[in-house]
């Protein structure tokens, strides 16, 4: 099998590192930390693909410099539905999920004020990569418990068989390596 996967997504091109998942499948690791350039050239195209929202989520991952640079860019505000419980939560809602990234059971959390914020709101959830769509269906559970309204669901990639889901918005396919 190959180190590296080339990928090509907004006119740019990366050389992402193949990593074993488990024993039968590998994946190309895409980490847009630290790759200021890849996060501002796709926050602008993601833009220019979603719907009208009021506020950006997205869970305390990957996708955090993407949801901040397409916030800035729109001038609008974007939550993290925290991996724990700060101090400063009050009142928290909670929610689980299992990521093909993560080796265990993961809880997503928001604080009680982000939930008064989202209520009766439009809500774009960001992401880096949608692969099974488990983060993505935690993120939607705590929107719809604070009373918000999913108005899109947008990533960089489609990983594997996201890319043939009709409800989300991307800019590239991402394969997954089987052995």
């Amino acid at each position: 099998m190959q180190d590296f996967y080339t990928l090509e997504v907004a006119g740019l091109t990366r050389q992402l590192p193949i990593c074993q998942a488990d024993e039968h499948m590998s994946i190309a690791a895409f980490v847009m930390f630290s790759d200021v350039e890849l996060t501002v050239v796709c926050a602008k195209e993601l833009i220019k693909k979603c719907p009208e929202h009021d506020v950006i989520v997205t869970a305390e991952t990957k996708g955090i410099p993407l949801a901040y640079e397409m916030a800035r860019n729109l001038d609008e505000r974007y939550i993290v539905a925290r991996k724990s419980v700060k101090l400063y939560m009050k009142d928290p809602i909670s929610v689980k999920v299992k990521s093909i990234t993560t080796d265990h059971i993961q809880t997503l959390y928001l604080a009680g004020s982000e939930v008064d914020y989202l209520k009766g709101k439009r809500v774009l959830i960001v992401d880096d990569v949608i692969s099974t769509g488990e983060s993505l269906a935690a993120m939607e559970e705590l929107i719809h418990t604070s009373g918000g309204t999913v108005a899109g669901k947008a990533a960089v990639l489609a990983e594997g068989d996201a890319a043939k889901r009709g409800d989300i918005i991307y800019l590239e396919y991402l394969p997954l390596f089987f052995d």
